[in-house]
């Protein structure tokens, strides 16, 4: 199990199960939001514990799946948390304890900004993994 929180503590919840894996992505948008690098998780596997109130969701413009969460308080980039799918991204770094995956892919890598440098072996792709 690994526990999550926003920077004020407002936002809480936990992960029962490892993550199916964990990605990067480089669009612009995932860049804008302060989500890039996420981990998948099942919806049963994920439980919010507080501040659901306090949650802000910014809806997908045409053309994107998922809506953004973020703390409505401080501000953190929390994934799509209140998603009812099966599976969804969480932003990693609002988790509190370590996941147990590692980055394995790259997304994106077309619209990465010049001043970022890939410094892992995880396969890179210029778009979506699976259209790739």
């Amino acid at each position: 199990m690994v526990e999550g929180s926003c920077c004020c503590g407002a936002v809480r919840f936990k992960i029962t199960a490892l993550p199916s894996m964990m990605g990067t992505c480089h669009c612009s948008r995932c860049r804008k939001v302060g989500a890039s690098t996420f981990v998948v998780v099942r919806g049963a596997d994920f439980t919010l514990l507080s501040g659901c109130r306090e949650i802000v969701a910014y809806e997908p413009e045409q053309g994107y799946r998922y809506s953004r969460c973020f703390c409505g308080i401080c501000g953190t980039a929390l994934g799509e948390i209140l998603s009812d799918s099966e599976s969804f991204p969480v932003n990693a770094n609002t988790l509190d304890g370590d996941p147990g995956v590692r980055n394995r892919f790259h997304e994106f890598v077309a619209d990465k900004p010049d001043w970022y440098h890939i410094a892992d072996d995880a396969k890179q792709f210029d778009g979506h993994p699976a259209k790739s």
